[in-house]
């Protein structure tokens, strides 16, 4: 059984993240947690087992609905814009769940900004999954357009992490 605390983290973590739907199933006890839809959020609470789970997950949908409509607000405008400029560009992707890391420590530079040349084989960022820490490659030769994560984001597997224009 999760105790509050970590109910309290899970939230956060999911609120922080990309990730619109989590469940979480263990010995009989299930938590369910969904951005998008409040009222199928709500919903899901009763159907847990874990007793003070709904008093935690139901402040949740409350904040989710105002970040929904935030985010579909912002992706509404890039979406007519963003295709015909996507079409050529190289996107460089996530290879699993993790915390996007531009450098290799707090102190050093970003390995690559808007505007740098990189070869297949440059490091772009480093992904950090439980205390591992995978160097990303750029896997195609070309110039950085644009860098779709933040330092320390959490990040998802087959998120795009940059924009690369191919040589």
């Amino acid at each position: 059984m999760l105790k509050i605390q970590e109910i309290r983290e899970l939230i956060k973590l999911v609120d922080q993240s990309s990730i619109e739907e989590f469940v979480y199933e263990h010995e009989g006890s299930k938590v369910k947690m969904k951005k998008k839809d409040a009222i199928v959020s709500k919903n899901a609470a009763p159907v847990q087992v874990v007793s003070s789970t709904p008093e935690v997950v139901a402040p949740q949908p409350v904040a989710q609905p105002q970040a929904a409509a935030v985010s579909e607000t912002k992706t509404a405008e890039p979406v007519e814009a963003a295709p015909a400029k996507d079409e050529n560009l190289h996107k460089i992707t996530s290879p699993m769940v993790g915390t996007f890391y531009a450098s290799s420590s707090p102190d050093d530079d970003a390995y690559v900004a808007v505007g740098d040349k990189v070869q297949k084989d440059s490091i772009v960022c480093i992904v950090e999954a439980m205390k591992l820490f995978n160097e990303i490659e750029a896997e195609v030769k070309g110039e950085i357009v644009e860098i779709l994560a933040e330092n320390g984001q959490l990040v998802e597997y087959g998120q795009p992490l940059f924009l690369v224009k191919p040589e």
